[in-house]
């Protein structure tokens, strides 16, 4: 029997599929038979059981054309007979359908003996899919099934029909299970039989033995029962939760990764398949308990005996909600199925997974059908399911009571009505008592929108709802929380109230809602008093009209009442609040209201606001008012008159927040002010700020009050220290602030808060049960009735708990529904471990007592079951046993109570196996469930449900996964659920935050993506956790950098509001991203974000921040924003390109001239500011000029001089002085004007010490022979301002002679006293002072520039180092470390290292410190990495062979990082031949490419440019971010490898071809201007003029500068050079000097004024006295350096006059000292220096002797002038011959022969002198040896020095008496300098330094050795250097290369030797040398030179003589390869 039913269904469903396929496609009907002989008596009997069948599902139809025409599911559910029911299913004969399928039975006997049953799902694949060679099986199965499916469906609509009846009659409301669950009287008879059953059970009287044993039998039988229970289940269950599973996995695609990386979003159910598919550990056991059987909560607010509670409302709809959803899983046009290798069936074919026969055949059906096959399966499946749910899930008429009517004829239309249509009819609510409860409650629930508006806005309906029924009191509530104050607009009406109206439940919303107001009328107003207290349930308002009114905060009201964007609801808008607003926020309220017609007319439709118009209009037509007066800082904060004068404490308060700087210096350092202050009591809390320092830094940084406004977690120890330390505020800024102190109670630790601010906040704050702290009644918030509708937060839970005790445990820990619900949320568990502590202490102490007024005595008939069955059910009964309660939640009770019995029994029962696919049978029920909620078919919350449960196993999952793909498609693809889920839930848990740190965890190379994917509330979760914890995640910049520019670039763009909580990233945010900014400029938030912020950004962010906000100005609304447009937009106006600056007035300028100081002003926009003010304004006051500082310097000085004999001028003078102190230099018309024009300059000696102190600055410009007029007097009070004055040293030498007559220097601490004029103190002064003065001056010589010349240098370190304690001072010697002589190092190298660890923190130099590495590894034969780098800096002197054998040994990626960062970290660089030995050992390790990233500049820079242009992209751009980030070692680079590298780097990243965009040049960094020109043509022009100060910074070579100088002429530009203004010329600056001579001409002369000309001038030297411009113009040769300075030079004398031809020059243009320093002394003509004045002449002398580009010529003529002045050579002084400096050169021999060379400094000027003749030396070192009465063997080392190039005139017999030791000390300074020694004296010198004192033979010597004496190695003998090995050859400096002879060089170095050569030393070869060289030599190096090249060519054992040239071609080629190298 069994088997013919599951025939009889399986055929059902096919005929049913078959049928509803026939729309679909026509199939085939006719049975293939084999002929007319064939037709067998099966084929009759088919025949006849079709008839048979017919006959049955249509009795009184017409069989044959019904079943030969096909009849649809549709056709069948419109028949009447199915849809009215009964009728069919009471005709059929039962016994008839029996003997039907017994003939099926045995018509299938033979084909079930031949394996039907196994492949009938191949059977149903095949006609599912629509095929006609299924077979003859097929074919007969699809003909019969056909006919059985319609009475299945009659079958299913009968017994729908069954289960419905007729509504009653009876006028009174019918119950709500009756109306909308069914349930008719049998079902309530049912349940009071249930109840009667219960009620026995309970009563039933069973001994306690009797209930042992009974206990025991069920402990003996369950496993048996279990055992071979599950084993039943497990093979009923396995194969369809399979099936089930495949359809699932079909119909639910879940998203994957596409090509781009992309994916579509998922939901939760194709979360929950994904998961089964990747084995997620899903559980979900207890969450179908509560979906199912949940224990009901009270829908009431203020539950009671009158308020009874309702089940939970499930309700059903339609299949139409489920087509018109186009993500719904029954959708029958699936175009979107999943592929076949998705599913299970997949792994069962591939993989063997062992499964059902039955399956396997189904799987292999399936797989080998096409998609659209496969959609063809599905989508008749999925008919006949639509098919079998609709007659049970479809709406039906009778069982509504009445027949509906017959559709009308046409075609049909959905039958399906929404849920307003159906059920929720608010029109037909006119009587309130005919409305059910339970009704109410499924509109609130499921119609919410429609809701709120029919019934919340209907204050009659409402109130008749909540007085008819008091189940529906909970309206209330709801309403209350539908809309933020929608309840007090709509109900506290007070003006509306009287006795017969007002509400108690009204009076306690309004009390809840609107407590001040209605208060405050109550004391106020007497009628609302009496109407309200006239019912007496309004007597519980306690009301206090005795305290006197407190003063509102306005700002706080205003801030929470006029949120006008919040503005939607007129109705929600009061007439107080439009008051309070006008009053205290007229501006915003006439802006935001007045100027919105559409919400104007709204409010307008209000007879009480009708005069908000005539205000609006009023308004608009009135003038604004003017800004406030803006808090001046000096004003009011006067420190200097606050010991004088009474202190107000309010001023005190005020200085302290605006200027916390200068009142630490002024108060909290002055003790004397700071005890008068705090003598006054209201200034006792600067006890508190005025700590120490180290405390006060330490609070700053942990008391981070503004932070703890955010919910974050603080520290505890954090907060002690802070309430400790820091009392005054920490009460001020926690305890008096709600939020503060609410956000800290979330952390149950912290509740110590709550006593300390009680004890803290002064009387009155104490609790009680009437008050407490901050306001705190217990009994007021405390209302623990009403957190069953709505839990409390935490911290009120907190507060509770603690200042309410007694009632907290009385009123929850006895409500065991409450706590439930308190114990389900992860922020109150600690509320049920509270209350088990409790109870069991109350049970301890009420044993054997007995309380009356427990509910346990209370008769509950579940409760007492519970009991008696011996059941542990932590369930509540108490909803269940309440009065009234409904029967079917006691059943829920017991039920939920078996099943929780049953599962704890069977954990330990089931089977691995058996568990596994009960939990896989759970997860697809789940899935279904979701599945069919989304399709609104049923409401069982089930996301609520499972929500904790998906959240706790993702976590899982990602904790125990490894694949970061499968992590990957988690957060990418359901970042979306995941988060929705987090936020589902009242407050978020542990869980989310975990999943929010698995987007910190993403790899780098796929964070962007990944995080471009995630939603938008997901970013914000994602920003919270990282702005709580940014203090402790460690991210790199790389990955903070993409984060942020994902946001930017993507998120930002969909959603501007997540703009301020970006704050904690804006720091990393590139400026190409801040450019992607979506338009927010006129977002109020997002400005005054960025305005908070915009200072602690890089200035390339501000500038790209200013850029994008300038897109929204232009300079009519500029001008049009009046005077306070600077103020109004805050520090982003300093910000904007100079093309927008430049549009602000005057007026804006001087009005917003707080703004504009507090930021950062480039130099361009200083000056324009600064003329701006100055030229427009006649009559700024001294604070103004105060403010303005340096600023003023940049002015016009014909401007200032408008203030002379002002009070203001004294303070012009001060900027001025400040600006010249700080380097600034101004036009030398101010400084002359205003301070060099006074007569009593004319006569030195009679300036007083004030005049010579304020003068101090200026000295340097009045030259030696003013200085030398200054009297001791004069110059040592103002010796305190001189020793920062950047005097020369000739200058210095003056000052020191005078001031140190009386004061010896070999007193303690005067050496330290002269500050920088230590430059001035002879040699021989130094050698005579202690060594213990000299140590301890030296670090404050280290720390003045230019410092000690290299004489003196030589003399301390040579003194100090003959000491033997030396050993003993290297931290004290360290700053003269560079300068000590390596053979003062190499004689106590042992001594040094016997303490490593101070030895190894020394700043060693390359020859040093490669002395000490030899002699540490003597005692070190094991190197490891770690003591390695334990040598310190020491570890930079290792040598190749070393290094080498240390990666071997070690060759770990890590080991290889620690070696690179410590090289890295050294402050000495870097020699050639390390770095070189570096790269080519990790060169060929695997993870060469990782290690790229840690070389640092220095090393990566090294790297040959052949191995650098085979980088791939992601490697090239590692070396491009490692040289932006460090452009210091590119600059030092030879132009040629620049030049190769840059255009290798902007071929392989993309960069060669279209614009050269502002990304692109702002990514190269310093590289940027190194493009070939060809690409730097195409720069952006925009970007161009609005960063051309930015462009002005960098290094240009002559082809750059061409280009430069045509852009700046292009009419896009700037345009031809006759248009331009004065702000053009202030904007190309510098940039001016690029332009041609001919077009220079063109410039309008009127702008080209003497002051300009001289601003140029002072721009160009301050670029190339910058970092960048000083290593470009020591990079260029000397004929570009020419070029740019014959353009200088054409400039001043073009607009000077000097070039005019006649016109004779007036003395204006006559130079002077001023002049001269602010322009060049070589620029002006040469007939304009020599005429000038005796005084200007000798004071520019020195500047004279400095310029280097002074001809011969034109240096003779001026040393005619200085000889007319001075008179003839044997006449000058030692100052004159000093400051002579290359003009000296043109001295005669016999001139030479009887100037006085008597002390060093005299002999170091002309020593640095490299043009002298032989001849000239040959005299200047007689002069030298007789000035100094020494023979050549007594120069000391400190002589040597000092003579420099004066040296080769020694005879080379007399150098070989040289002193070698005091020789080899001098070595090297010497080794640095291009002698013009003769070979022999190369020679000479060489033996010297071989000397046994000195460094031994030359083949002992170390790369150290030929490093220190440098180019004094190239006198080394031929055959010395010919035997040099490579660690020699790697220390022969470049100088010294080029110094060997040409011919010597072709001998000695062979092809193997040059080719060890490094590129600088190759480069070095003089043509003369290269032109000697062999065609190998050349080709060897040329191998050096083009390293860009790979040719592999080994040189070794061959000579010149070998044929390498087989033809003359090959010579020719070998001749172009040599020209080609020299020019390079």
């Amino acid at each position: 029997m069994l088997l013919r039913m599951q025939i009889f269904f399986a055929l059902s469903i096919l005929g049913m599929v078959c049928d509803a396929a026939r729309p679909v496609r026509s199939l085939s009907r006719a049975v293939s038979r084999k002929g007319p002989a064939d037709a067998s008596k099966f084929d009759r009997n088919i025949e006849e059981l079709i008839e048979r069948i017919h006959d049955l599902s249509n009795e009184n139809h017409n069989v044959d054309a019904n079943a030969r025409g096909g009849i649809s599911a549709d056709e069948i559910l419109e028949d009447p007979n199915v849809r009215t029911g009964g009728t069919v299913l009471e005709g059929i004969d039962v016994s008839a359908y029996y003997g039907v399928l017994g003939k099926v039975f045995a018509m299938y006997r033979p084909l079930i003996e031949d394996g039907f049953i196994e492949n009938l799902p191949k059977t149903f694949v095949c006609i599912l899919s629509g095929r006609t060679d299924c077979g003859l099986e097929a074919e007969l199965t699809k003909t019969v099934s056909l006919e059985l499916g319609k009475p299945l469906l009659s079958l299913l609509s009968s017994v729908k029909s069954q289960t419905c009846t007729r509504s009653s009659t009876s006028s009174e409301p019918s119950l709500f299970q009756r109306s909308y669950l069914r349930v008719d009287d049998s079902t309530v008879e049912q349940f009071s039989a249930f109840q009667e059953i219960m009620t026995a059970l309970s009563r039933l009287s069973l001994s306690d033995k009797v209930m042992s044993a009974w206990t025991g039998l069920i402990d003996m039988t369950f496993p048996a029962i279990v055992t071979h229970g599950s084993e039943f289940i497990l093979t009923f269950l396995q194969t369809p939760m399979d099936y089930v599973k495949i359809a699932l996995q079909f119909g639910i695609a879940m998203p994957a990764l596409d090509q781009n990386e992309q994916c579509q979003q998922g939901d939760l159910k194709q979360l929950l398949m994904w998961g089964i598919r990747h084995n997620v550990s899903w559980s979900f056991g207890d969450s179908i308990l509560d979906m199912f059987l949940a224990p009901e909560s009270t829908l009431c607010s203020y539950p009671g005996p009158d308020c009874q509670s309702l089940p939970t409302v499930s309700f059903s709809r339609t299949l139409k909600a489920v087509e018109d959803n186009p993500t719904a899983l029954l959708r029958c046009d699936h175009d979107n199925l999943a592929r076949f290798n998705d599913t299970l069936c997949a792994d069962i074919i591939t993989v063997g997974l062992q499964s059902s026969s039955t399956l396997s055949t189904f799987c292999n059906a399936l797989s080998i059908l096409n998609p659209t096959e496969v959609e063809q399966v599905w989508s008749n499946t999925c008919h006949v399911i639509q098919a079998l749910l609709l007659p049970i899930l479809e709406d039906r008429s009778d069982c509504s009571g009445d027949i509906p009517a017959p559709p009308p004829p046409g075609p049909r239309v959905s039958r399906s009505l929404s849920l307003s249509q159906l059920l929720c009819n608010y029109g037909n609510w006119t009587n309130a008592s005919d409305v059910d409860a339970g009704l109410v409650t499924l509109c609130s629930e499921n119609d919410r929108q429609e809701f709120i508006l029919a019934v919340c806005s209907n204050i009659q309906l409402m109130q008749a709802l909540m007085n008819n029924n008091p189940n529906n009191s909970w309206l209330w509530n709801f309403c209350v929380n539908s809309s933020d104050g929608y309840m007090v607009s709509q109900f506290c009406r007070y003006q509306t109230w009287t006795a017969e109206t007002v509400d108690p439940t009204m009076v306690a919303v309004c009390w809840d809602q609107d407590k001040e107001r209605l208060m405050i009328l109550l004391c106020q107003n007497l009628d609302l008093f009496t109407v309200v207290f006239s019912h007496v349930d309004n007597n519980w308002l306690q009301l206090n009209c005795t305290e006197a009114p407190t003063q509102p905060d306005i700002n706080s009201l205003v801030a929470a009442s006029c949120q006008y964007s919040e503005w939607q609801n007129v109705m929600e808008i009061t007439i107080e609040m439009i008051s309070m607003c006008i009053q205290n926020d007229d501006k915003g309220f006439v802006l935001e209201v007045c100027a919105n017609a559409t919400f104007l007319n709204e409010l307008l439709h209000n007879s009480a606001t009708v005069w908000v118009g005539e205000y609006c209009t009023v308004s608009l037509n009135s003038t604004p008012t003017n800004p406030p007066v803006v808090f001046s800082i000096p004003d009011w904060c006067n420190y200097d008159k606050w010991s004088k004068v009474l202190v107000d404490p309010s001023m005190v308060e005020l200085c302290w927040r605006h200027d916390q700087m200068s009142f630490n210096k002024n108060v909290c350092c002055n003790m004397p002010l700071f005890e008068k202050l705090t003598l006054e009591p209201q200034n006792e809390w600067l006890m508190s700020v005025c700590v120490d320092k180290d405390t006060k830094d330490i609070l700053s940084q942990v008391c981070q009050y503004s932070d703890w406004n955010k919910p974050i977690i603080v520290d505890m120890t954090d907060l002690a220290l802070c309430a400790e330390l820091d009392s005054l505020n920490f009460t001020q800024k926690v305890c008096t602030n709600t939020t503060v102190l609410q956000n800290l109670l979330a952390n149950p630790d912290n509740t110590w808060l709550l006593a300390y601010c009680a004890n803290h906040t002064g009387p009155g704050s104490g609790g009680g049960q009437g008050g407490g702290l901050l306001g705190f009644k217990p009994v007021e918030q405390c209302q623990y009735h009403s957190w069953a509708a709505a839990l409390p937060d935490t911290s009120l839970l907190n507060l509770c708990w603690d200042y309410d005790q007694a009632n907290f445990v009385s009123s929850i820990c006895t409500n065991t529904g409450l706590l439930s619900l308190l114990t389900k949320e992860p922020y109150s568990l600690w509320v049920g471990t509270l209350c088990t502590t409790y109870t069991n202490y109350t049970k301890g102490n009420s044993q054997g007592k007995t309380n009356s007024t427990s509910t346990d005595s209370q008769p509950c008939l579940v409760r007492d079951i519970v009991r008696r069955l011996n059941w542990t059910c932590s369930a509540d009964f108490s909803p269940a046993c309440q009065p009234g309660s409904s029967q079917t939640q006691a059943l829920q009770l017991l039920l939920r109570c078996g099943v929780k019995v049953l599962q704890h029994r069977l954990e330990g029962l089931l089977t691995t196996h058996m568990a596994s696919v009960v939990d896989q049978a759970t997860s697809v029920t789940v899935v279904l469930l979701v599945a069919l909620e989304e399709s609104q078919m049923m409401s069982l919350r089930v996301t609520e449900n499972i929500r904790f449960n998906v959240l706790k196993s993702v976590v899982l999952y990602l904790e125990k996964e490894t694949n970061f793909d499968n992590k990957r498609v988690l957060l990418q693809c359901f970042g979306k659920v995941l988060t929705s889920l987090m936020q589902t839930g009242r407050h978020g848990n542990s869980d989310g935050f975990f999943l929010i740190k698995e987007y910190f965890r993403i790899p780098l190379a796929n964070l962007r993506a990944v995080l471009s994917a995630v939603d938008i509330t997901t970013v914000r979760q994602i920003l919270q956790y990282f702005s709580r914890n940014q203090g402790t995640l460690q991210f790199t910049d790389d990955y903070l950098g993409t984060m942020v520019s994902v946001l930017f670039q993507t998120h930002l763009v969909r959603d501007g509001s997540l703009f301020p909580e970006l704050v904690p990233l804006l720091a990393l945010v590139n400026p190409a991203d801040i450019q992607s900014l979506p338009p927010l400029q006129t977002n109020l938030i997002v400005r005054n974000t960025i305005n908070s912020n915009i200072r602690s950004l890089s200035v390339e962010q501000r500038r790209a921040f200013g850029r994008w906000y300038s897109r929204a100005l232009s300079s009519l609304n500029m001008t049009a924003g009046g005077p306070s447009f600077i103020r109004d937009t805050g520090n982003l106006i300093v910000y904007l390109p100079f093309h927008s600056f430049q549009h602000l007035s005057p007026a804006q300028l001087l009005a917003g001239m707080d703004v504009l100081l507090m930021n950062t002003l480039s130099h361009l926009q200083q000056q324009f500011v600064a003329e701006s003010l100055i030229r427009t304004f006649r009559n700024l006051t001294v604070e103004q000029f105060r403010r303005l500082g340096n600023l003023t310097c940049l002015s016009d000085p014909k401007d200032l001089q408008v203030y002379r004999n002002t009070e203001a001028f004294s303070v012009i003078q001060d900027n001025i002085r400040a600006c010249v102190a700080q380097g600034l230099r101004g036009p030398s018309d101010m400084i002359s004007s205003l301070f060099l024009n006074g007569s009593e300059l004319q006569s030195p000696g009679s300036l007083s010490a004030g005049r010579v102190l304020q003068l101090a600055s200026f000295l340097p410009w009045l030259g030696v022979d003013f200085l030398q007029k200054l009297s001791q007097s004069q110059l040592s009070p103002a010796l305190t301002a001189l020793v920062s004055v950047p005097f020369t040293p000739a200058q210095a030498s003056v000052i020191v002679d005078k001031v140190s007559l009386n004061n010896s220097l070999a007193l303690p601490g005067q050496l330290q006293k002269l500050g920088s004029l230590v430059s001035g103190v002879k040699v021989e002064t130094l050698w005579n002072l202690p060594s213990d003065i000299l140590l301890s001056s030296l670090p404050d010589i280290a720390l003045h520039t230019p410092g000690l010349n290299p004489s003196q240098a030589n003399t301390i370190t040579t003194k100090l180092w003959d000491s033997p304690e030396v050993t003993g001072w290297l931290d004290k010697v360290e700053p003269l470390l560079p300068s000590t002589p390596l053979l003062s190092v190499l004689t106590r190298a042992s001594l040094l290292l016997a303490n490593r660890t101070l030895a190894g923190r020394q700043a060693w130099n390359t020859q040093q410190a490669k002395t000490l590495f030899k002699e540490a590894v003597k005692t070190m034969p094991n190197l490891s990495t770690e003591t390695f780098l334990a040598l310190g800096s020491i570890a930079r002197g290792v040598s190749c062979t070393a290094l080498r054998q240390l990666f071997r040994d070690k060759p770990t990626f890590s080991s290889m990082r620690s070696v690179l960062a410590f090289m890295n970290k050294q402050s000495v660089p870097l020699h050639s031949s390390l770095k070189k030995c570096i790269i080519e050992e990790l060169y060929y390790f695997d993870f060469f490419s990782e290690l790229l990233g840690e070389f640092g500049a220095q090393i990566a820079l090294a790297l040959p440019v052949s191995t650098i242009k085979k980088f791939p992209a992601d490697m090239m751009d590692t070396l491009r971010k490692i040289i932006v980030k460090d452009s210091h070692h590119f600059l030092l680079l030879p132009s040629t490898k620049q030049d190769i590298l840059v255009d290798k780097m902007v071929q392989r990243l993309g960069m060669y071809t279209g614009e050269f965009t502002e990304d692109e040049f702002r990514s190269l960094g310093i590289m940027a201007t190194y493009v070939v020109d060809e690409v730097f043509v195409q720069v952006v022009r925009s970007f161009f003029v609005e960063s051309l100060e930015f462009l002005r910074e960098f290094c240009y070579n002559s082809s750059k500068r061409d280009i430069v100088a045509q852009i700046l002429q292009e009419p896009g530009t700037f345009g031809p050079v006759q248009n331009w203004t004065p702000e053009t010329l202030n904007q190309v600056d510098r940039f001016l000097f690029f332009l041609p001579k001919e077009t220079l001409q063109q410039i309008p002369q009127a702008l080209m004024t003497p002051g300009r000309i001289e601003r140029l001038f002072l721009s160009q030297h301050r670029w190339e006295s910058g970092a960048v411009g000083a290593l470009c113009i020591q990079g260029r040769d000397q004929v570009e350096q020419t070029q740019l300075f014959e353009r200088q030079q054409f400039v001043l004398q073009n607009f000077l006059g000097f070039l005019k031809v006649g016109q004779v020059k007036p003395p204006a243009l006559m130079p002077t000292c001023e002049k001269l320093h602010a322009t060049q002394p070589s620029a002006w003509s040469t007939d304009s220096l020599t005429g000038m004045s005796p005084a200007a002449f000798s004071c520019s002398l020195e500047l004279f002797g400095q310029d280097p580009f002074f001809s011969s010529y034109q240096q003779k003529l001026l040393l005619q002038k200085t000889k007319e002045i001075y008179g003839a050579a044997r006449s000058f002084s030692s100052s004159v011959i000093t400051q002579l400096g290359r003009i000296a050169s043109q001295l005669s021999v016999a001139e030479l022969s009887v100037i006085r060379l008597s002390e060093l400094s005299t002999i170091s000027a002309l020593g640095a002198v490299s043009t002298w003749s032989s001849r000239q030396l040959a005299v200047l070192s007689s002069s030298v040896l007789n000035s100094t009465q020494l023979g050549p063997s007594q120069l000391d080392s400190s002589t040597l020095v000092a003579m420099g190039h004066i040296l080769c005139g020694i005879k080379d017999s007399d150098m070989r008496s040289l002193n070698a030791v005091e020789f080899s000390k001098a070595v090297l300074w010497l080794g640095g300098l291009r002698l013009s020694c003769s070979e022999e004296q190369q020679q000479a010198l060489a033996g010297l330094l071989s000397h046994s004192l000195a460094f031994g033979p030359i083949s002992s010597w170390g790369p150290e050795v030929f490093i220190e004496v440098g180019a004094l190695s190239a006198g080394l003998p031929d055959m010395a250097m010919s035997s040099l090995v490579k660690e020699q050859i790697e220390g022969l400096t470049p100088l010294a290369v080029s110094l060997i002879r040409a011919d010597k060089f072709a001998v000695v170095f062979d092809p193997a030797q040059i080719s060890m050569f490094s590129y600088e030393q190759a480069k070095a070869v003089t043509e003369a040398q290269r032109l000697l060289l062999s065609p190998v030599q050349l080709t060897a190096m040329s191998m050096v030179l083009t390293v860009w090249d790979d040719k592999p060519v080994d040189f070794r054992g061959r000579s010149p003589g070998l044929a390498l040239c087989p033809s003359p071609l090959c010579h020719l080629l070998g001749l172009l390869m040599v020209l080609l190298v020299s020019a390079l």
